[in-house]
């Protein structure tokens, strides 16, 4: 087995500094879609219940009908 090589000091300093910038800029970047995300979940909601409320209400126009049809 080969013992362990020696990392210069510089080249441990770029890491670990990529590494931090990297964790900065990923809770930079959450913190800016976060609230854009929960604005596209609460329109997507709006429209879901406007699209529920049209199929209930042609379900009904439907069933009104058929029921004029039967008789």
């Amino acid at each position: 087995m080969v013992p362990p090589v020696q990392v210069s000091p510089l080249i441990k300093f770029g890491r670990y500094s990529a590494l931090l910038v990297g964790v900065v800029y990923g809770a930079k970047r959450y913190d800016y879609l976060k609230p854009r995300a929960e604005e596209e979940r609460r329109v997507a909601a709006e429209e879901k219940k406007r699209q529920d409320e049209l199929k209930r209400i042609e379900r009904e126009l439907a069933e009104a009908n058929d029921d004029s049809i039967l008789k």
